[in-house]
């Protein structure tokens, strides 16, 4: 996965007048690995920048943030998200991971399970490849998703954390999210990535295939897609920007 130089969100500080702290709950992977379609475990995690930028966003205007995983586990951190090629350069990567290393919140997550929806303002689902592997079947988020949705909240999912709207369904078995615009890692992504041949399938497709909208911008290039209260991301780069979106909604 590519990335590009992480950099600050010059609107944060503008937004944090406007709003008064609240609780926002990062629903993170606890997932290692990623199973690619020969049984092989590819080494994974949450992509550090997804999660590091708009924590600091968050944290910059005021809100408190709750880290919750499926059974609790401490999320793990995808090793090649903190390499200076992906952070740009080696002074931004070693301020991600002194970032990362300075929240306790990724310490003792909540379980997922027990998570209560009416505790937060809104919710955030940061990516990497973690999440095609547990979140991607994981009910508990599927249903928070789909009460998140209905609840009118932010709702925030970058990159490839829309694998975890896969998990979210309706009674009569079609998704939450058919017919709603996102944005998420496209198929020349994940073929720039160097991973796509060896996958058992790719988010661009399934998530096309379940009735939602994938709008797909350039490779590595912010995009993020607002549709109600959903905001997405395609990718690392649209992470911090989707930040500021979800604080607009916040006000």
């Amino acid at each position: 996965m590519a990335g590009r130089a992480y950099g600050r969100c010059d609107d944060v500080l503008s937004l944090s007048k406007e709003h008064p702290m609240s609780k926002i709950l990062f629903v993170m992977t606890g997932a290692d690995h990623w199973t690619l379609a020969d049984g092989t475990k590819h080494p994974t995690g949450f992509w550090a920048e997804e999660a590091v930028a708009p924590y600091e966003a968050f944290k910059a205007a005021g809100h408190e943030v709750v880290v919750a995983t499926p059974g609790g586990v401490v999320p793990p951190v995808d090793q090649g998200s903190l390499a200076a090629e992906v952070n740009g350069g080696q002074e931004n990567a070693d301020r991600v991971a002194a970032v990362l290393a300075a929240m306790t919140e990724l310490r003792e997550p909540a379980r997922l399970e027990d998570v209560n929806l009416d505790d937060y303002a809104a919710v955030f689902y940061p990516g990497g490849h973690g999440p095609m592997e547990d979140l991607v079947v994981n009910a508990d988020s599927g249903r928070l998703l789909t009460l998140a949705l209905e609840s009118g909240k932010p709702l925030g999912v970058v990159c490839h954390a829309p694998a975890a709207l896969l998990a979210a369904t309706e009674a009569d078995g079609t998704n939450t999210f058919a017919d709603y615009r996102v944005a998420a890692f496209t198929n020349a992504e994940e073929i720039q990535g160097g991973l796509a041949d060896k996958a058992k399938w790719l988010l661009q497709d399934r998530l096309t295939e379940a009735g939602v909208q994938v709008q797909v911008g350039e490779p590595w290039v912010p995009n993020v897609v607002v549709d109600r209260n959903l905001v997405t991301g395609q990718n690392p780069a649209s992470s911090a920007p989707l930040a500021v979106e979800l604080l607009k909604k916040l006000g």
